[in-house]
């Protein structure tokens, strides 16, 4: 498999992370199209190359389109799902019914599990999609700073080794360079936990402690992370990569990251609908929380910190109260 430059490429949704992904697509092929649900939004990218509520201050690449046409799918070499997770399998769903060639390639860019099934946004593409090639595409990959292209670096994930080698062409510019990986479940995994633990970086700035307490949480969050990521089926060293680490790094300590902010502003005593309704845009650490619980549970992994964020959310547990219990939990060997 080859991707041709002179044909077109396809991103469902117009976020954040949509846009940015399309302006690097955009530096491969002839075309890109955002595929979005609002009018306004679509009308404005057509005409004025912007995505002002999402991208301020961006000026879009002249060979970016958007629509709100699914049926624009059918003629694309390649498909990124770039909607929110709770959306994925609607989006799905939505493509099957345009009947698209099976030899387009479906790559996963959103980061969570859902609740109730526990499916990885793969699964549920390829559940709905089972004749197309699926992959993903994660890594410490903040909106704001690709669009503006400044250096990232970021892993594909599919079993498919020639898929991941033109992929990987695919995605790697001047600004933005790929690496590939066959452990999909471990790159999925990753990019979703570490939501969670953004959260929690965020609740502990919010609550005035300092950067020992983050490079605890940071370190006891990947340990955490790696616990729970093998047990759904990621591979150990894949924690320890752009996916795991490297994402769970740039998402607790930048400003970029919506968990984050959520978190700090939950920390400095906003209720989570006061927090949500002021920033207008989806943390997917909020949903992802309840799912990835609910996982830790069914496979009965240890997992206090995730334990604690879903406490402060969901049961309005204070998160001074919530500190004190993880501090004063039982006490055991670092490497347990």
């Amino acid at each position: 498999m080859q991707f041709d430059p002179s044909q077109s490429a396809v991103v469902l949704g117009c976020g954040s992370w949509g846009t940015a992904l399309g302006i690097t697509l955009a530096e491969y092929f002839h075309t890109v199209t955002l595929v979005g649900r609002d009018d306004d939004q679509v009308a404005e990218i057509n005409a004025f190359h912007t995505n002002a509520n999402f991208l301020p201050r961006i000026t879009l690449p002249t060979n970016i389109q958007a629509t709100t046409d699914y049926a624009v799918t059918k003629d694309a070499s390649l498909i990124l799902f770039v909607v929110p997770t709770s959306a994925t399998r609607a989006a799905a769903t939505e493509l099957a019914k345009v009947g698209i060639p099976s030899t387009i390639p479906l790559i996963s860019c959103s980061k969570g599990i859902e609740r109730g099934s526990g499916s990885r946004m793969s699964e549920i593409i390829a559940e709905l999609l089972p004749q197309n090639p699926v992959a993903v595409h994660s890594g410490p990959t903040h909106a704001e700073e690709v669009s503006t292209k400044m250096a990232t670096c970021a892993v594909v994930g599919t079993p498919d080794e020639q898929l991941a080698e033109e992929l990987q062409k695919v995605f790697t510019t001047p600004f933005f360079r790929t690496y590939t990986s066959d452990d999909v479940a471990g790159i999925e995994l990753g990019g979703a936990l570490k939501n969670v633990f953004a959260i929690a970086a965020g609740v502990i700035s919010g609550i005035g402690l300092g950067d020992n307490a983050i490079a605890a949480m940071v370190t006891r969050g990947l340990a955490e992370m790696t616990r729970l990521g093998v047990a759904l089926g990621g591979r150990p060293e894949t924690f320890a990569g752009l996916s795991g680490v490297g994402d769970l790094m740039v998402t607790c300590y930048s400003s970029h990251s919506r968990n984050n902010r959520v978190g700090k502003a939950i920390g400095s005593g906003e209720t989570l609908e006061e927090v949500t309704t002021r920033l207008g845009m989806v943390a997917e650490g909020v949903p992802n929380t309840l799912s990835i619980y609910e996982a830790a549970k069914a496979h009965n992994i240890d997992t206090p910190i995730i334990d604690a964020v879903y406490h402060i959310l969901y049961e309005n547990k204070s998160a001074e109260e919530a500190l004190v219990e993880l501090l004063t939990r039982d006490l055991k060997p670092e490497m347990e």
